[in-house]
This record gives C-alpha cells, structure tokens and sequence, in this order.
C-alpha cells in the first residue's frame, strides 16, 4: 500500500503549519534525503526531507494551504513495486495522536501492512526491503552520533526495523529481546502526541467607527507569538528592575577592539551586552533559573536567546554557552544566526532552548522599556539606546553617554534581591568592559 508522508511537527510549540511550497510533483522518482516541500512554521521556513524512495502517487494538500494540522497526510508515495492502481481506495486519515496513541500505536503497526512513513524531522519510521536498512528517524540520529553503522545492528521492532534501543543495545552491547518489541516500539515509534492546539482568544474587539482598512491575516507564526506572549503576562507574576549604565569606556574599547579584529569580525555594543550577560548569570546563577511545579531548574550553562526582528513577527537564535566563549566568537555566531533567522533558514536546534534573553531596541532610538518574558525563561533583558545625558560626577555636572537597561524578572524563581545581585553585576561588566575581557 502507498506510504503516508504526514505534516511533521518541525518545533515543540507547532500544532499546524503552511505548506509553503512542493519542490516535487506528482510522478516524481524522490530517494532519502531528497527535499519534498517547505513548511512555514510557528518560528521559520524550514525544508522537509523525504525518508524513504519512491514515486510521488498523489499530492493531497497544495501548495500556499494554511492551517495543516501536524500528523494530517499531506502526500502518498508510491513504492518501487507499486502503480497508480494502488491509490485508489488508499487511506488518507492520519494517525491517532489522542491520550492512549503511545499504547495502541503497536497493535494498528502489527495488523496493517501500511508504513506510516513522515518525512526525517517529525520522528515517524523508515522501512526496509532486502538490502535497505529500516530504522526510525530516532534510531539514524543517534546512530550518527555517536558513531554507530546500522547495517551492523539487528532490528528488534516490527518487521525488523531498528529502533531506538537496538542502537542504544549496540552502544553497550547488550541485544534487545524481540518478546518486548511490540509494547517498546509503541513508546519509541508512535508519533509523537501533538502540542496542544491554540485556545482561540476570543478577541473580538468592537470595529464600529473604524475607517477604511486593510485585513492582513494572521501568519503562524504571528498567532503563536499572540499565544505565548499572552499566556506570560497572565501567568507569569513579572517585576521589573532598571539601572542606568555609563558606557563611554565600553564604547571605548569596542572601537580599539575593532580596530585590531581581524577581516569579518566586527564587535557591536549588543556583543559586548550578551558576553557581559553571560558573564554576570556566572557571577549570579540563582538568575539563571526556570520555574517548574516540582522544582527550581539552575542552569549550569549561559545559554542567551537573542530577540531578532525578522518579516512577520520575531525569533529568538541562541548563543550557546555564551559564558564560554569570547567576544569574537559571540559576534561572528550572532551575525551569522541572525542572518539565518532573516533568511529562515534557522534550524530548531538554534533557536529551541536558551537560559535567559535579551532584547535590544537601541538601534532605533528607544530609551527604555519592559520585555514580556520568553517561558520558560525566568528574565529577560531590554537594552535601551546609548544616548548623552548630565551625570554627577565627583560632585560636578558632566555630560556621559547612559544606556537604560531593565530586567523582566519572573518572581516565583528569581526574588528582587537576586535580581537586584545579577543588575550590579551587570553594571560592573558595561561600565568596566576590560574586565570582561578577562
């Protein structure tokens, strides 16, 4: 029978998406790896592989069609030893992804002769005929990471295919039992339960009196960030701190750092905000933290999320271990996340995570202002433009260039006075940027 190719779950907040565009057609000859269409996501437009040979039998949705739940069949590919005669009568329901998938996942894999088969990234399975090799998606990746060759390693789910245990039995040595394979597959193979669907808002606000005006539809990703950012102001409890920081001797050294950088490699004042964060969560761990019901999460790395604008709404690619790295480092990565994150071509593991944020509205003139916290995350950070202000010093009026900077902190894991540590800090690294250095 035609194998399914559902709409993958290409984030962990994704419960429908746009298909964008097919790069195949109906009659197309595709093999692994090849790219079938672009999927518009909650966060970017992302590529989507295909994980099993074939012939492309019949496109079920079209291209520009928004609203595609995750998990909804989207195409029917047509196997080697298959004509179009096979999709006639074929099924085109997706699968069950309601509370008890994971448990009736095994019995519908080992009574129907039908593969299931998305594309690499939403985690459904690959199939094996003579020499080729079945494996899930799962099993592939972490059989290429950590080295493994699967044509070395003996299959123990339905049908032979290997599964994630079967490259974990493979990393220790220890073959998996087939007796348990059916009630193990189910937790490894069935898909994934979807995100929850998007509670409709119901903000329907009165438009009596408006003048003329133009309907632009909400974008995937514009509802999401609605969604979320919603959800944090009326879940989160935020309290806010502001400081004032002098960055004349950061501007300083920016230029001298510049000067002396090498081709490419071009410091800005955001850098040095995102290294002098990193630094002061090192400093200040208890800043560091998410909430959960069960316990306080300390990270132990400076993971920093950075606000970029990009067409339709905003996305936030993650400096890892930004604590770690200097201040060349943290400038090429940024410039070269940001332009992916423009161009959407960020790949989850770029932006999904992340410790803490930053947002700057410098550049365009803003002196001050309150972020909305980015869950789980429990602060973010808003930069303000540097701009020259009368300041005491030394008991005499002087002219410096001050930069405005508040912390949206969420009070059930940082108190005031730990963020209150984490903003002296802060301000010891911007107004002492050698020191950062260091």
């Amino acid at each position: 029978m035609p194998v399914k190719i559902l709409m993958p779950a290409l984030s962990p907040t994704m419960t429908e998406g746009t298909l964008a565009k097919w790069l195949v057609k109906e009659g197309d000859t595709v093999e692994s790896g090849d790219v079938l269409a672009e999927i518009e996501t909650d966060k970017a437009t992302m590529e989507v592989e295909a994980v099993d040979e074939g012939k492309i039998g019949k496109i079920l949705v079209e291209a520009g069609t928004e609203g595609v739940a995750v998990n909804a069949v989207i195409a029917l590919l047509l196997e080697e030893d298959e004509d179009e005669s096979a999709l006639e009568g074929a099924d085109t329901s997706g699968p069950d992804v309601g509370g008890d998938a994971a448990s009736s996942a095994p019995k519908e894999e080992e009574k129907s002769e039908s593969k299931d088969v998305a594309p690499a990234t939403s985690g459904a399975s690959v199939s094996k005929d003579g020499d080729r090799i079945k494996a899930s998606p799962l099993a592939r990746r972490i059989a290429s990471q950590e080295g493994v060759e699967l044509s070395g390693v003996d299959g123990s789910g339905p049908r032979g295919r290997i599964v994630k245990r079967d490259v974990e039995a493979a990393l220790s040595n220890k073959p998996a039992t087939k007796s348990d394979a059916p009630a193990a597959a189910g937790k490894s193979d069935a898909p994934a339960p979807a995100a929850k669907a998007p509670v409709a808002s119901g903000w329907n606000p009165d438009l009596t009196g408006l003048p003329e005006y133009e309907e632009i539809p909400n974008t995937t990703m514009r509802k999401v960030i609605a969604r979320r950012l919603t959800e944090s102001k009326q879940q989160v409890p935020h309290f806010y701190l502001t400081i004032d920081c002098q960055i004349d001797n950061l501007l300083s050294v920016r230029k001298q750092l510049n000067e002396k950088a090498a081709d490419g490699v071009k410091v800005s004042v955001n850098d040095m905000v995102i290294r002098a964060s990193s630094i002061a969560l090192k400093r200040v761990p208890a800043a560091n933290a998410i909430w959960t019901d069960a316990a306080i999460l300390q990270c132990k790395q400076q993971d920093i999320s950075v606000a970029v604008a990009i067409d339709g709404g905003l996305i936030t690619p993650v400096i890892r271990n930004a604590g770690g790295k200097g201040l060349a480092e943290i400038s090429t990565e940024m410039k070269a996340l940001a332009a992916k994150a423009r161009d959407g071509k960020l790949q989850p593991q770029e932006f999904q995570g992340g410790t803490f944020s930053v947002s700057n509205l410098g550049m365009f003139g803003i002196k001050d202002f309150a972020a909305i916290i980015n869950p789980p995350q429990g602060c973010i950070l808003a930069v303000g433009a540097g701009e020259q202000r009368p300041v005491v010093k030394d008991g005499a009026l002087a002219i410096a260039t001050v930069m405005s900077c508040t912390l949206s902190v969420d009070h059930r894991v940082v108190d005031g006075a730990v963020g209150a540590a984490f903003m002296a800090e802060f301000k010891k690294l911007i107004e002492d940027p050698i020191s950062m250095l260091l």
